[in-house]
């Protein structure tokens, strides 16, 4: 083979959770990888094919059928959610299962590395205080229970196998369609600002900027908070939405008030506050946010 044709080989990435985020990052993944994508409705197959991404069939809740994927990727993205009820994510463990099925597999033919999107969740209630990546976890919904268990599952599975795993724990993500407009449209309240909690977000074009790094640079065994600078109340955050689209603010009810005025899942979000610090991305992965803050964005929309 020619020096040539050996620079145009590509490894091979496997995305599994092929949502928007995913989506949003086949362009720039592509540059880089030979993209396949684990899809379970047959409806998904034309908007994969689409976008370069070869469609594998496979659905996390079957481990039967994810038989393909043992030796199919040199890297894995792994961007599915968790069951929606449980305190066990079944579905990475089905996953982790499937790569690693064939018995006496050479190391060759298992991931070299592999990205979980994880949740800023698993930290439960800072209390507003500044959090960094050596905190430890204390999950205190059943979801970030199940994250937990997916973050704990993934980090053995590539101990024991020698795949480099990086973890990056994720905030609220928004985008232009990704607001709480209907929300502030129903005018549903929130909480006062002295029973207000803090909250983290990050842009969903730089969070894929996040991911293409972290496949290039994270270092194994490693969290990164993908989040923005911003440093917003819940509130405050709702406020800068109604702003933007000349919507009425909404309401502030005292948390002994909260509860059957605010729906249980928004609910509790707003009973944690932490502030998640970012400095490893911008240093670790070399990222520039291209939205620092919600505020600069929202503003540069306008």
């Amino acid at each position: 083979m020619s020096v040539t044709n050996m620079k145009t080989i590509k490894r091979t990435l496997l995305i599994v959770g092929c949502g928007d985020i995913a989506l949003r990052a086949a362009p720039l993944l592509l540059t880089h990888y030979r993209l396949l994508g684990l899809y379970r409705k047959p409806e998904q197959c034309a908007s994969l094919r689409s976008l370069g991404i070869t469609p594998v069939s496979g659905d996390l809740d079957i481990p039967d059928s994810l038989d393909k994927l043992a030796g199919a990727a040199d890297a894995v993205l792994h961007l599915a959610p968790p069951p929606a009820r449980g305190r066990t994510d079944t579905r990475t463990a089905h996953l982790l299962a499937a790569l690693t099925r064939r018995p006496k597999m050479k190391r060759s033919m298992l991931p070299q590395r592999f990205i979980y999107i994880s949740t800023s969740g698993v930290y439960g209630d800072c209390k507003g205080a500044l959090v960094n990546e050596t905190r430890a976890i204390n999950p205190l919904t059943e979801r970030a229970v199940r994250r937990a268990d997916a973050e704990r599952r993934v980090r053995h599975w590539g101990l024991r196998n020698g795949v480099n795993v990086s973890i990056l724990r994720v905030p609220g993500i928004y985008a232009g369609d990704r607001l709480p407009l209907a929300r502030l449209r129903e005018g549903a309240p929130v909480l006062a600002s002295e029973d207000d909690g803090y909250t983290n977000h990050i842009h969903a074009d730089d969070l894929v900027r996040i991911v293409v790094a972290a496949l290039r640079y994270a270092r194994p065994g490693r969290v990164y908070h993908a989040c923005d600078d911003s440093n917003l109340k819940m509130g405050e955050y709702f406020d800068l939405v109604a702003d933007r689209f000349a919507l009425p603010r909404p309401s502030r009810v005292p948390r002994a008030e909260a509860e059957g005025r605010i729906a249980p899942g928004m609910l509790s979000f707003m009973q944690e506050s932490r502030r998640l610090t970012n400095m490893r991305i911008k240093q670790e992965l070399r990222v520039h946010l291209r939205y620092p803050t919600v505020a600069e964005c929202l503003g540069a929309a306008g």
